[in-house]
């Protein structure tokens, strides 16, 4: 799994941060270009701060159930982070559908 998010940007393990805080602002390009202050990310960059972000999710649950079979976790935090993990997973395959999309759509333009 790690490997098809890898794929997605290779510079993943370059990507620190939460989505959050390092998502690009919804602002119009008018205002944007008005305040001139902050750059915005850019979409390469945003795609590779949500895939670091997944990644960290997946191996959070994957940690936390390995402890509840250990019996260091209670069988809530076990749900609840393979419940998570599971819910980023099936986000970054509905991602990667629609970029592979976009992708074949743009491939069958005529020049």
């Amino acid at each position: 799994m790690s490997l098809a998010i890898a794929m997605l940007s290779p510079d993943v393990d370059r990507v620190t941060g939460s989505a959050t805080a390092g998502a690009p602002s919804i602002a119009p390009a008018a205002s944007a270009a008005a305040a001139g202050a902050a750059p915005q990310a850019d979409f390469g960059q945003t795609l590779a701060t949500m895939a670091a972000d997944a990644i960290s999710t997946i191996k959070a649950g994957e940690t936390t159930a390995t402890a509840g079979m250990k019996g260091q976790a209670s069988l809530q935090q076990v749900v609840q982070a393979v419940m998570m993990a599971e819910q980023t997973l099936q986000t970054v395959v509905a991602v990667r559908d629609k970029v592979v999309s976009a992708y074949q759509e743009i491939s069958r333009m005529q020049i």
